[in-house]
């Protein structure tokens, strides 16, 4: 059973809804993060290749904790 909210949220739904954006926003990061250093160090790549992949990569894993996090 699903509620829908037409107004503005309040204490612990605000709450909730910052943790997730949160926890979106960190993933989405620390997968940007890994994958630039893996490709710039490890693997030598060009410098727009490496923040081309992070972008890509960043984007993928906040979708993903998205997805999660709306379960």
């Amino acid at each position: 059973m699903s509620v829908t909210h037409m107004g503005p949220l309040h204490g612990s739904e605000r709450d909730s809804a910052m943790k997730n954006w949160r926890y979106i926003g960190m993933h989405a990061v620390a997968a940007a993060v890994f994958i630039f250093l893996l490709q710039r160090y490890a693997l030598s790549a060009t410098l727009e290749s490496s923040l081309l992949w992070a972008l890509t990569f960043g984007g993928c894993a906040a979708g993903l904790a998205y997805a999660q996090s709306n379960r």
